[in-house]
């Protein structure tokens, strides 16, 4: 029989075509021949569809495919299937029944007792007759179950056959709680203690320990109970559950490396499909072999070949895999329409296959080109890269003229190091300083070469350009390249580097920097940082800082801008009563609910530390509430300033001042301007920072103004501390 039966089966149960779907099964049970695996997933698919109930009366039309495996594991999952999904209740299936189960457990003491509890002792009733005796079996204290219904895995803390009753702890309901057999039949599922989701509840810091120290043991597991898993699957079931959320990216990169050479497990080529177990291991030559079926273009097909060398370079002594991987090789070269920088590539990887014998062409390659340079910036592989350089080194005599052309545009760093290197070993250093020149009057035009050569001088008095004059230079040119990068997008990871760099340890670079600059140098520096909007202000203190220490005449420029700062930073004004209200909140969130938040963690974590674990999600959403409240207060307290009578000035519409209105109709209302910790709409106090308060600062007695559709006229302006 082919598994071509269920994928028709399951297209007749997503249209719910069930004529179609019995008429397919008359079919399909009058084979000769049965694939166990496909008969138990066709089984699996209607037992959890609508089609279930009324396909209950002919599903033991199976049982002649059964007799083919009954002596099986395989054959075991199918007739529980069978039992789980029939309805005739047929004297013929009890007395089967009976007897697989006779035969199978011929010791359990229990089993009298067993049988009538799932309905064989008076054959009238016995749908699951079968996995109901497995779960009977499976409740020991310690042994775990999991509940369909959505209370998760459980523990079971003690059994009764005389009340038929369990008592239960879960991983998403809290407490203990006791389940009648008869509801237990509906709706637990026996799990082996060695099962993931029982490691996960019963001892999730030993799985955590195994986790840690073997990462493909445990995804290995995963997948055997819990199915093919997509990444953020696996992430689902052990990021915070298992591994911490600080340690997760770490552990996943490093558990991702080692299940790609796993033999065991599949992994898939896009991200949103799932890693598998296989049934039987998979040499990874046959991963290589079926990645080449496919006819890759040349530049996949290199980096198809080099990934692979590279995480399995043992595979290359299996003399018959190295010869099919040279076939391939050279019926890529044989092409003619590759790059020279393909066939360069292509010739690196017969280079290796010969294992250090003589190989010509690759040095007459490096020959013949006639724009080097070209070559390099073609090559993807970056190992690949400094080969070429280094054989272009090697084997060619203007190779110094090729290594200044690739010094600036060359993408990577230590690739730039090599060059360097290798033209001031040749004498090189007045070429090598006109190419720094460039780069200082074009700073935009290799932005990570900038900042590359500047951290090496940094570090490197011997290096061109890294005197006093070289450093003030590319210090200069660097907080230009700043300001400009800041202006356009896609550059955000080069800004976080520069900055790092100006910040590092103390300042340091900064200091190095200033020390040595003449008062006029350090004073333009001041004023290019100031155009750069990624410094904060405590940057440019700090900068300011640094400067007055070396040239203490300075000092009048940091003390100008910390003034300037100062009015141009917010004041929250409040009564005395406002602000130790808002002490006092804070006071509250970072001592007692705090600790309380914490204790409401670690009780959570307690009922089992689960995914779906209500408690602890609620303890966490908690704690983000507080830390976000508690960091809005605290910036807020540091602006806070205290409002007092002498504060109110009462000749025009101010913070403290009550304004008195009359409308049109001659009546009389009020409104309060303080600040957003006293504000109440209801009793007429505004927030001076409201739209509506801020329309109105600044009037006087006299002035008309529009409220709300009304004309109102202030008759008075009176200080809020005269009306206590």
């Amino acid at each position: 029989m082919s598994m071509s039966y269920l994928g028709q089966f399951q297209k007749h149960l997503g249209n719910h075509d069930y004529p179609s779907f019995l008429s397919l099964w008359e079919e399909y049970c009058m084979g000769d021949e049965v694939d166990g695996e496909e008969l138990k997933r066709v089984l699996s698919s209607v037992k959890s569809s609508e089609l279930a109930s009324p396909f209950g009366r002919h599903v033991e039309n199976a049982l002649p495919l059964w007799e083919k495996i009954k002596e099986t594991d395989l054959g075991h999952e199918i007739l529980k299937l069978i039992f789980d999904l029939q309805t005739t209740n047929t004297p013929q299936l009890g007395e089967l029944a009976f007897n697989y189960l006779r035969t199978r457990y011929p010791e359990d003491s229990y089993f009298n007792d067993k049988i009538r509890l799932i309905g064989l002792r008076e054959m009238v009733s016995f749908q699951g007759a079968i996995s109901n005796y497995e779960l009977l079996t499976h409740m020991k204290k310690r042994n775990y179950v999991f509940h369909s219904g959505g209370w998760g895995v459980g523990e079971i803390i003690d059994i009764s056959f005389l009340r038929e009753q369990l008592e239960l702890e879960f991983d998403y309901v809290g407490g203990k709680k006791d389940l009648s057999f008869e509801n237990a039949f509906k709706t637990l599922i026996p799990i082996p203690n060695d099962h993931f989701l029982a490691l996960r509840f019963g001892n999730p810091d030993e799985l955590e320990e195994r986790a840690k120290k073997n990462p493909v043991e445990t995804i290995h597991v995963l997948l055997r109970d819990l199915g093919p898993s997509t990444a953020a699957e696996i992430k689902e079931e052990l990021c915070e559950l298992v591994i911490p959320q600080e340690e997760w990216a770490r552990w996943w990169q490093t558990a991702r490396a080692k299940i790609k050479k796993d033999t065991m497990i599949e992994t898939p080529d896009q991200l949103r499909k799932p890693f598998k177990l296989r049934e039987s291991e998979v040499p990874h030559e046959e991963h290589l072999k079926k990645a080449l079926e496919k006819k890759p273009n040349a530049s996949t097909l290199l980096q198809i070949i080099y990934t692979f060398l590279r995480d399995f370079p043992q595979t290359i002594k299996n003399e018959e895999f190295r010869k099919d991987l040279e076939e391939k090789i050279k019926e890529a070269l044989s092409t003619g329409e590759l790059t020279d920088s393909q066939e360069l590539q292509f010739h690196f990887f017969m280079e290796d296959l010969n294992e250090g014998s003589p190989y010509s062409p690759t040095k007459e390659l490096i020959t013949r080109f006639t724009s080097p340079e070209d070559v390099v910036k073609g090559i993807e592989i970056i190992a690949f890269k400094k080969r070429a350089l280094f054989d272009i080194r090697k084997l060619r005599e203007d190779w110094p003229i090729f290594f200044l052309n690739l010094l600036l545009t060359i993408d990577q760093n230590p690739l730039r190091d090599f060059i360097l290197t290798e033209l001031l070993k040749a004498k090189k250093e007045e070429e090598v300083i006109k190419k720094l020149d460039e780069l200082l009057a074009f700073p935009s035009r290799y932005p990570q070469v900038l900042l590359w050569y500047f951290q090496k001088i940094m570090k490197d008095d011997k290096l061109p350009i890294s005197d006093v004059k070289g450093k003030n230079r590319f210090f200069e040119s660097l907080l230009i390249l700043l300001s400009q990068l800041e202006h356009s997008s896609g550059n955000r990871d080069l800004i976080k580097k520069i900055l790092t760099f100006l910040t590092t340890a103390r300042y340091n670079n900064i200091r190095k920097v200033f020390q040595n600059a003449s008062k006029e140098e350090v004073q333009e520096f001041l004023l290019l940082a100031t155009k750069c909007q990624s410094l904060t202000d405590h940057d440019i203190k700090i900068f300011h800082s640094l400067a007055e220490v070396v040239h203490p005449g300075l000092a009048k420029i940091g003390k100008k801008y910390t003034a300037e700062q100062h009015e141009e930073e917010p004041v929250i004004w409040t009564t005395e009563k406002g602000y130790n209200k808002i002490k006092s909140r804070i006071h509250e969130i970072s001592t007692v609910e705090t600790v309380d938040n914490a204790k409401e963690i670690e009780e959570a974590r307690a009922l089992g530390d689960l995914r779906e674990n209500a408690e602890f999600k609620a303890a966490l959403e908690r704690r983000d509430r507080l830390q976000s409240e508690l960091k809005t207060l605290s910036a807020q307290f540091n602006q806070a300033r205290i409002l007092t009578k002498n504060d109110v000035d009462t000749q025009k519409v101010s913070v403290g001042v009550v304004i008195d209105f009359k409308d049109d109709n001659g009546e009389d209302i009020s409104y309060t301007l303080l600040g957003p910790w006293e504000a109440d709409p209801d009793k007429n106090i505004l927030s001076f920072q409201s739209k509506l308060a801020q329309n109105l600062i600044g009037h006087k007695k006299g002035d008309k103004i529009t409220i709300q559709g009304k004309s109102l006229t202030i008759s008075n302006l009176r200080n809020y501390f005269e009306t206590l």
